[in-house]
């Protein structure tokens, strides 16, 4: 039996976050990066993936509705956990019913604040400042079928100095999703393991 965790990166953007789990789990021999899927056909992630030589998917919207072409792909892969990095789209049922408990997202603010459609990226960030906060930070949480409503693993906060701007507090929670992502993976990867 393969005791190995099998994990596919769903991407829509730039892919900072697949590159930098990628690389904290590159030489894992229990826990690898088996493949990314992508929403965008133009994604950069999609250039990082080539120059990691990591298998990906491009898929649209009705890809992702009708479960076969998606789940026969994950199946080729041998697939068993999701991490969403940077990924928009709501997951489906289908696809949260056949991963149940082992699926993850990470959210650019202390949910439940800031959460729900619409509240990604640099939109989370502008409605954080807009609002005064005195902090934010990151969220790992479980995907269920709503936004940011799975329940929650970890959150790491971060102070909002009167100085900050939107983008200099994007790169403040980015520096805690590079950091803290990876390691919460990790560690729901070993308690997978321990399930085989």
């Amino acid at each position: 039996m393969d005791r190995t965790v099998k994990i596919a990166l769903l991407a829509s953007g730039s892919g900072t976050n697949v590159e930098n789990i990628y690389n904290y789990f590159k030489g894992n021999n229990q826990i690898k990066i088996s493949c990314i899927l992508c929403n965008k056909p133009d994604a950069y992630v999609l250039k990082r993936a080539a120059g990691l030589s990591i298998d990906f998917l491009v898929f649209n919207r009705e890809d992702f509705s009708n479960s076969d072409t998606i789940l026969t792909y994950l199946e080729s892969k041998n697939v068993n956990f999701i991490v969403l990095a940077g990924f928009l789209w709501l997951i489906p049922g289908w696809l949260t019913a056949k991963f149940p408990g082992r699926i993850i997202n990470i959210h650019p603010a202390l949910l439940p604040k800031y959460g729900g459609k619409g509240m990604y990226g640099d939109n989370v960030h502008k409605a954080v400042f807009e609002n005064h906060e005195t902090e934010t930070g990151i969220t790992v949480h479980m995907v269920n079928d709503k936004y940011d409503e799975g329940h929650i693993i970890f959150q790491k906060s971060v102070k909002i100095d009167s100085n900050d701007t939107p983008d200099s507090i994007a790169c403040k929670v980015h520096e805690l999703e590079y950091k803290y992502y990876p390691t919460i993976i990790e560690k729901i990867a070993v308690n997978l393991l321990n399930e085989f």
